[in-house]
């Protein structure tokens, strides 16, 4: 079973999230909060895998809340957010969060991105990826120096970070590089573990803002 937290200051949100993941027979809710701050706490007590965190809430928002859940290994947060290019969703995948999902996407997105995160994929609202991507891109951090860890990398390695950083999915890579999907997946496991980064989402973050992938490549 998958155990999942719902952190939202809307009780509707929380209710009806709660209702549609609790349906599911793989999924268990939990319980909630209604802010980051309460969030922690219940993350730390109750273990869930999965946690579905507000971006925007009172007392503390979703992005510190994510920043002080991201150095354990449990729990994976999914960021809720309204809109598809907000500032805190791009802060938020830097603290840690696992991908994000706007809330108005179909029920059975919101499921399938449960299943995707707590099985270690990181979850990139398919509607909106590459414009991510895109701005990712277009802000570059010179003051944040390139990872000796990069260095680990064998030149496989390195060009598979790059098309993970690109958006593509393990399917996508192997159909460019001519290679078996599982291949792949090793490929891409070997690159997570050798950068220490928990999934794709923070590769994607590592890949533009170490100069890795520049801007319109």
């Amino acid at each position: 079973m998958i155990k999942v937290l719902i952190v939202d200051d809307q009780a509707m949100v929380r209710q009806g999230f709660g209702a549609l993941l609790a349906a599911q027979p793989d999924l268990v809710v939990l319980g909630d909060a209604a802010n980051g701050a309460e969030g922690v706490a219940a993350a730390r007590r109750l273990d869930p895998d999965v946690v579905l965190m507000d971006v925007r809430m009172p007392v503390m928002d979703g992005l510190e809340a994510t920043r002080r859940l991201a150095g354990a290994e449990r729990p994976k947060v999914i960021i809720l957010t309204t809109f598809d290019l907000d500032d805190y969703v791009y802060e938020a995948l830097r603290a840690g969060a696992s991908g994000f999902l706007l809330k108005d996407a179909p029920a059975a997105d919101l499921i399938h991105a449960v299943r995707v995160v707590a099985g270690g994929e990181a979850l990139l609202a398919p509607s909106v990826t590459r414009r991510l991507i895109a701005e990712f891109a277009s802000r570059p951090r010179p003051d944040r120096p390139r990872p000796v860890s990069l260095n680990a990398l064998t030149a496989r390695e390195t060009e598979v970070l790059r098309l993970i950083a690109r958006g593509m999915s393990n399917q996508e890579i192997a159909e460019l590089l001519v290679l078996a999907e599982q291949t792949v997946k090793t490929h891409v496991s070997r690159v997570l573990g050798k950068l220490g980064l928990r999934d794709r989402a923070q590769a994607v973050v590592l890949a533009y803002e170490s100069g890795l992938v520049a801007a319109g490549e």
